[in-house]
């Protein structure tokens, strides 16, 4: 089954990938990074691997394995 890794200490907060998601599989941490800011988490369930998200992200922080 497909999934998501997110670097959550160098996400910066854009979003971009949670907005493109299709199946809206990631969302908002709780908790702030070493940014200060909330990063994008992977919230599990059914990922295609459609790559949307790795491909969207300007910090090139999200790997997607199939």
């Amino acid at each position: 089954m497909p999934k998501i890794k997110i670097d959550k200490v160098r996400c910066k907060g854009c979003y971009l990938c949670i907005v493109n998601c299709p199946n809206g599989l990631i969302k908002i941490a709780n908790g702030l990074n070493i940014k200060g800011v909330k990063p994008a988490v992977f919230s599990g369930g059914k990922c295609t691997g459609c790559t949307m998200c790795a491909v969207i992200c300007p910090e090139c922080i999200i790997e997607v394995y199939r």
